[in-house]
């Protein structure tokens, strides 16, 4: 089974050290999913959202990892709408085990923001929700 192509939303400003753990999981030999892309680090002007439109179209599914100011990033909220709007599933993962964590303000009431355990994130993956 080839691995997941993966977008990751999270919030520049504050949660930039867990995009590094996600892809560094992505580097185990027993990964389910790849890095494709990920948030741009670009004012919410102009384009983005088309570019970020464009990046999700080569991606099976968009993990957002919510830290403790989510709820702040609009650049996070908007993301999720556009994965939502192109139908692309999409999951929330609790980045901080020692701060509670927040929803980006676009996410549904049902979504679930899950624990980031690796057991746990390659049964996401692979579609556990």
């Amino acid at each position: 089974m080839s691995a997941k192509r993966v977008f990751i939303s999270f919030d520049f400003d504050h949660d930039e050290d867990l995009r590094n753990l996600l892809a560094g999981q992505a580097k185990h030999p027993d990964s389910p999913f790849e890095i494709k892309d990920r948030s741009l680090k670009e004012p919410l002007i102009g384009d983005w959202k088309e570019k970020v439109r464009r990046r999700m179209d080569s991606v099976d599914l968009v993990v957002v990892i919510c830290g403790a100011y989510t709820h702040t990033a609009a650049g996070v909220s908007a993301e999720v709408t556009i994965a939502r709007d192109a139908n692309k599933p999409y999951f929330l993962l609790c980045g901080r085990n020692d701060k509670a964590c927040t929803k980006p303000t676009s996410a549904l009431s049902s979504d679930k923001i899950y624990k980031w355990t690796w057991d746990n994130l390659k049964a996401l993956i692979g579609g556990a929700r």
